[in-house]
């Protein structure tokens, strides 16, 4: 009850205005591709956590990554089976690089070094999480720290526009490439949409951003022409910008890229990993960390009860910040801001939340079944406003809590 009643006065804060003060107004999102140096890190920390699901659920994984010319550092804890070997970990990695597409010179999924250099987590951490120990008789978080999720009603996914445009290009691009449809492009790329609002609505795109890696021998007109059906097909009809506010490859050429071209590391994109700057952050990464991590899991858990408190339509935008310590199962902090547009008092979104779903860690993989090998698809596309997968992957992109909040809230 102390958890409820703090949360209740934090909702009448006056950030419940905040969303209602600015109607008509620019904004900007990003997006990268699967094959941008930081986006390769999250895809290989995520297939390293992956192959440890797969042969134990309950493997304890923190990994990062680094990627540069010809070289991929591989660095972490892990707690889980003893046959898993640094040659299983770097096939791993080869793999991962192969499904992106690189074959470059320069970075290669046969030739390039890796490095693997995880070792055990320290006990001083698995005692806190483990159940039955450290301050909570419960099973802990695995580290403090707060987390938010965000949902609204700019587009059929319940996610702000400009991100999930901004996503849907780079998609977009990579199939045509994986399919062979656009051989001319390579798996580094970038796009960027500018949206107009009036009235809190997006109504078109003043700008459009989209750099591609390419293969040498390419105008930037030709490039251009690639690119437009693909951004033509995922905007809404009448939000194609003007043709000089639509900008490919602004520099005129992009053939060197990847990690020979920058350097990579994982978490790096945590802002195109959720809402595109739309919605706060908490600061942590998701990928490579398993699902004891609260930085991933209790953000999945927040984007799904935000989700559903819009589907259920008690908002048209809702924000959710969890707060959790290290060791101890419950959250200490459970914050819902409706910006204003909401038809039940957040009090009682709260509580009827906190009645659907067990918000400790180990309630939150039970509920949205994270203890399965379902991370190395988040790793690019963003973790949010993707389609729940028949394996169980993007489970917190469910609205299965639409019919209980609406028998609990009238």
């Amino acid at each position: 009850m102390q958890q409820n009643t703090a949360a209740q006065i934090m909702t009448n804060a006056p950030q419940t205005q905040a969303k209602t003060e600015l109607k008509d107004y620019i904004f900007t999102s990003e997006s990268v591709s699967e094959g941008h140096p930081d986006k390769i890190c999250d895809r290989i920390s995520d297939a390293v956590l992956d192959h440890f699901l797969t042969h134990d659920p309950y493997s304890r994984v923190a990994c990062e990554t680094l990627v540069t010319t010809d070289t991929v550092v591989i660095a972490g804890e892990t707690r889980g089976p003893e046959s898993i070997t640094k040659d299983d970990i770097e096939a791993v990695a080869r793999e991962a690089i192969k499904d992106i597409g690189y074959e470059q010179e320069g970075f290669h999924w046969k030739t390039a070094n890796v490095q693997v250099l995880l070792h055990s987590q320290s006990a001083d951490i698995a005692q806190g999480v483990d159940e039955g120990t450290g301050v909570d008789t419960n099973e802990g978080a695995g580290d403090q720290g707060i987390m938010f999720g965000y949902a609204c009603r700019e587009t059929e996914a319940l996610m702000p526009a400009a991100i999930y445009y901004s996503h849907a290009i780079l998609r977009s691009l990579a199939e045509a490439r994986h399919s062979g449809a656009c051989p001319e492009l390579e798996p580094d790329a970038k796009s960027q949409v500018t949206l107009e609002y009036r009235d809190d609505k997006p109504v078109r795109a003043t700008s459009v951003v989209v750099s591609t890696q390419h293969k040498d021998g390419l105008s930037q007109a030709d490039i251009k022409e690639i690119v437009r059906p693909h951004v033509l097909d995922v905007l809404p009809e009448g939000f194609m910008p003007p043709e000089e506010e639509f900008y490919v490859n602004p520099t005129g050429r992009f053939v060197i890229g990847g990690p020979v071209g920058d350097a990579g590391l994982t978490g790096r994109k945590i802002i195109v990993d959720t809402y595109g700057g739309s919605a706060p952050h908490g600061g942590g990464a998701f990928s490579g960390k398993d699902p004891t991590k609260v930085d991933r899991s209790a953000a999945y858990a927040a984007r799904y009860l935000a989700k559903n408190v819009v589907a259920a339509g008690y908002a048209d935008g809702c924000t959710i910040q969890l707060a959790y310590a290290i060791g101890v199962s419950k959250p200490l902090g459970f914050y819902v801001n409706t910006h204003g547009t909401g038809t039940a008092p957040e009090s009682e979104i709260i509580k009827a939340l906190s009645q659907l779903v067990n918000l400790s860690p180990r309630g939150i993989r039970e509920h949205l079944k994270l203890n399965r090998p379902i991370y190395a698809r988040t790793s690019a596309y963003g973790h949010f406003g993707r389609t729940p997968d028949a394996d169980g992957g993007f489970s917190w992109e469910k609205t299965d809590l639409v019919d209980d909040l609406r028998k609990i809230l009238g």
